[in-house]
């Protein structure tokens, strides 16, 4: 891109020629018309005079205009669309030259994350006729995500006065998260390479990836509906779509409602009597304390919190598009919670929220700070979502179904978790760890708490229709 329109630069330096020093070139410049010159005085000799004067007068010529100011850098991450996992991500690192004289070379480089796949990068611009442009296919057996990127390179090109060029990065994003573009930095080489700048460095761009929504449903079925309005049929008469039975008319039922068949045949007035539609309260609880397994991004395998995350964004997806509010809390010492809402917007607000989801170990028990007085509502559904790599978690979700709470859990552990390589006794440390476990799960479920691992679709049908049927039973909890 080239204009006669840039941005501020973030250089504090005065327009001067701070920030710029001779390169050798110069030096060997000025040393060798010096010698030519001296020698040809003391010995008389005019041919080392005249061989010394091109050296002098291309030096004068070269600096006869020279840079005032340093370059501009600022990166720009693509359009405002939302990106999601797989899609591809744009880039553009840009060099201005707010100077009078053009810059004969600029070297531009840029860490880039690892996330973000760079596959094509070069400048745009009728200032950069030659620019450089690359392929990064990883080769065969290379992790997704750990492959050199071709942003991991110089690139050089030349700015002509007053206009600016983009060095153009485009690929695609691997794994959710914040992911940083940047920091860039740009070296400048004027006065036919006489003056060199100093490096001048711009912040990173944060660019934000989206979770991949993996498709989910799940049946209607829940454990109670507490609002007032949706999709869910409750116990209670009402005005909804669910027929609940005929009855007898009574005064204040509407006349549309008549059952005219079976009203002639009792010769008394019927009604067609229905339940009530209403919404139910869905939290899902991400537990944060344990991370295992290894990231390959969207296309490798996924590690605890990567099903973690985007089971959360598909649960959340699925109740926010019936109507019902979705509420999401964190078990970890940040205790970070969103409150519960309905509609695209809070859905929008869950995938922000989920970007900065992080495992972060702690030795306290974070029951009381995460479940504090009336922060949990009697009436929601918990899906929590954990490894049950931690004690605390298996203690945590015990003490919910002794509250009366209605609990899922939903297993995040990688079901291709390979056992350590090392020698000795790693094996069998790692198989009875594995027994240990399920004999934690089977006591988990002893005690009423579904224990499920994420599938996808369906993964929660059979769990929920089990839960909506103890919902109606008669229940002993203390509180």
């Amino acid at each position: 891109m080239t204009g006669p329109s840039l941005p501020e630069p973030r250089s504090t330096e005065p327009e001067s020629t701070a920030g710029w020093a001779p390169t050798p070139a110069l030096g060997r410049a000025v040393l060798l018309a010096g010698l030519l010159l001296v020698t040809g005085v003391l010995l008389g000799r005019v041919d080392l005079v005249v061989l010394a004067a091109p050296f002098a007068l291309g030096t004068a010529y070269a600096l006869r205009r020279r840079p005032t100011t340093l370059p501009q850098v600022w990166i720009t991450a693509g359009d405002d669309a939302p990106l999601v996992e797989g899609g591809d991500v744009s880039a553009a690192v840009s060099v201005g030259n707010p100077d009078t004289v053009d810059y004969d070379l600029v070297v531009v480089r840029s860490r880039v994350s690892p996330w973000l796949r760079i596959s094509r990068a070069g400048f745009a611009g009728a200032a950069a006729p030659d620019a450089p442009t690359a392929d990064a296919s990883p080769a065969a057996g290379t992790p997704a995500g750990t492959g050199r990127s071709v942003a991991d390179r110089p690139f050089v090109t030349s700015v002509p006065a007053a206009a600016a060029v983009d060095l153009e990065l485009a690929g695609r994003a691997l794994r959710w998260g914040r992911h940083p573009v940047g920091p860039a930095g740009a070296r400048v080489a004027a006065a036919g390479g006489l003056l060199v700048s100093r490096a001048v460095l711009t912040d990173a761009v944060g660019v934000r990836v989206y979770p991949r929504t993996e498709p989910f449903e799940a049946v209607e079925a829940m454990p109670r509906a507490a609002g007032l309005v949706g999709a869910h049929h409750s116990r209670r008469p009402g005005e909804g779509g669910e027929l609940a039975g005929v009855r007898i008319f009574a005064p204040g039922d509407r006349l549309r409602r008549v059952d005219w068949r079976v009203s002639l045949r009792a010769r008394q007035l019927h009604v067609a009597a229905t339940l009530s539609d209403r919404d139910a309260e869905v939290v899902v609880l991400l537990d944060v304390l344990a991370e295992a397994g290894r990231s390959g991004g969207v296309d490798g395998s996924a590690s605890v919190l990567d099903t973690t995350v985007r089971a959360t964004a598909a649960i959340a997806e699925h109740y926010l598009h019936r109507g019902d509010r979705v509420s999401l809390l964190e078990y970890g010492p940040g205790a970070r919670r969103l409150r519960a809402a309905a509609g695209r917007r809070q859905y929008l607000t869950v995938l922000e929220w989920l970007l900065d989801v992080r495992a972060d170990a702690s030795q306290h028990e974070p029951y009381d700070q995460v479940f504090g007085p009336q922060q949990l509502s009697s009436d929601a559904l918990v899906v929590v979502l954990t490894p049950l790599l931690d004690e605390r978690s298996a203690q945590m979700l015990a003490r919910l179904a002794r509250g009366g709470r209605f609990v899922v859990a939903v297993d995040t552990l990688p079901a291709n978790l390979t056992p350590p390589k090392d020698r000795g006794w790693a094996e069998v440390a790692y198989r009875l760890w594995r027994l240990d476990r399920e004999t934690m799960i089977g006591q988990l479920r002893e005690h009423g708490v579904p224990v499920v691992r994420w599938a996808g679709a369906g993964s929660l049908d059979q769990v929920l229709r089990d839960v909506a049927r103890l919902a109606t039973a008669p229940r002993v909890g203390s509180r």
